[in-house]
């Protein structure tokens, strides 16, 4: 009896000591370390660089007073359509003359009636001319008939012409010289013009009263994209007063780069036009990269060389409409892309001495595998060595994770 006890104490002891090995065994038994995992496909890539942009008109056109003046009220709007040579967008009153003291208008007055006395001294200086071309004709007359007689000599006769040719330039130089008097009487009159001239109100109305001033014109078909002037005001020579442009034909954007980028991209490149508001992406071409660049301060304080880019639209210009001018973009400059590139996600990479490397997972273990990277756009990779379309690679690895460890996908619940 007392050895059965033996025997059945000694199986139960071998029994537990068994359940407690398989326990510890279990505890710290290796387990696979749970991962993200991502395959390597084949497809298109394309290599961008992104920036903001702004749009604006190709070429604008400033409408400026054409002379010094009074601007009427500009009646047209921003957005308003206008025809070229037919619309017009602006009225303008020449500058009145300003008013003459009692001196001033003495001395003018005084100046009209000296050349009043002028041109009576050439109208007279004129009939003098006159009597002595007369003279000078009948003289010549009777010389020639006492030639003909044999009576005079031919040098008479010739002193006779000449006498006469004189006569007839003094005519001509005495109505010359009336002409210049006339226009030294007009200019002296126009002296005399002040501001509250009625005449001249009347000349500055035009043929329209109720539309006066000079029309100024669109110099283009397109629309008002910037009233500048807006009130009735006084505008010297050449002061802005509208803006011009064609917005549906001639709209372009203008984006500023970094100058590690502008020296990536190539005039001819093609861009992809986002986040404009519309649906759909657009499409342009890169038209012409700036050689200056500048200092550029971010909203953070950083310094920064920007280098200007002008990018043209090469779609449907009804694809974007509702597109004006100063409006926001985004724009992805395309400087490489391949239709047909082995892919691999770029948060597979890191660094593994002087090379890029990867974890490949094969047969459930992480197996480190070097790999040769060409472009890389932040998103996936251009694989050119290294791995094939279909490997499995783990995503993000951690420091810890090593060479032939187990691993597994991590599920996300």
């Amino acid at each position: 009896m007392a050895a059965k006890r033996k025997h059945s104490r000694l199986i139960l002891t071998l029994v537990a000591l068994a359940l407690v090995g398989a326990a510890l065994a279990a505890a710290f038994w290796p387990r696979p370390v749970l991962v993200d995992l991502g395959t390597v496909t084949r497809g298109a890539m394309r290599l961008t660089i992104d920036e903001e942009g702004r749009t604006q008109v190709h070429e604008p056109y400033v409408v400026s007073s054409p002379v010094a003046g009074e601007l009427q009220r500009v009646s047209v709007q921003p957005g308003d359509k206008v025809v070229r040579n037919e619309t017009v967008v602006a009225r303008m009153h020449p500058t009145n003359p300003s008013a003459l003291d009692v001196r001033t208008r003495e001395q003018a007055q005084a100046a009209v009636t000296a050349a009043e006395a002028a041109v009576q001294v050439a109208h007279a200086d004129l009939n003098a001319a006159m009597a002595n071309r007369d003279f000078a004709e009948s003289e010549l007359e009777r010389v020639r008939q006492l030639v003909e007689r044999g009576i005079s000599s031919k040098v008479t006769l010739e002193r006779t012409e000449q006498e006469s040719r004189v006569a007839h330039a003094a005519v001509n130089t005495a109505r010359a010289a009336i002409a210049m008097r006339v226009a030294e009487l007009n200019s002296a009159r126009a002296q005399l013009i002040s501001f509250d001239d009625k005449g001249l109100a009347k000349t500055l109305a035009g043929d329209n009263p109720s539309e006066p001033g000079i029309p100024i014109l669109a110099p283009i078909d397109g629309t008002i994209l910037k009233v500048i002037q807006k009130s009735e005001t006084t505008l010297p020579a050449g002061e802005a007063i509208l803006e011009i442009g064609d917005v549906e034909r001639d709209l372009e954007i203008e984006a500023e780069l970094l100058s590690s980028d502008a020296v990536q991209v190539r005039v001819g490149d093609p861009v992809i036009v986002t986040n404009w508001g519309g649906t759909g992406d657009l499409e342009g071409r890169l038209e012409r990269i700036e050689p200056y660049g500048y200092t550029k301060y971010s909203a953070l304080g950083v310094e920064e060389q920007r280098v200007k880019v002008t990018i043209s639209f090469t779609g449907d210009s009804a694809a974007r409409a509702g597109l004006g001018h100063g409006y926001r973009v985004e724009v992805r400059i395309v400087v490489w892309q391949s239709e047909d590139a082995v892919l691999l996600p770029s948060s597979a990479l890191f660094r593994e001495q002087q090379d890029w490397a990867v974890f490949r997972v094969e047969d459930g273990a992480a197996r480190l595998q070097k790999v040769r990277i060409g472009h890389d756009n932040g998103t996936v990779a251009e694989v050119l060595d290294g791995l094939a379309p279909g490997d499995q690679v783990v995503l993000f690895p951690s420091a810890s994770l090593g060479d032939g460890q187990k691993v597994a996908q991590r599920r996300i619940e």
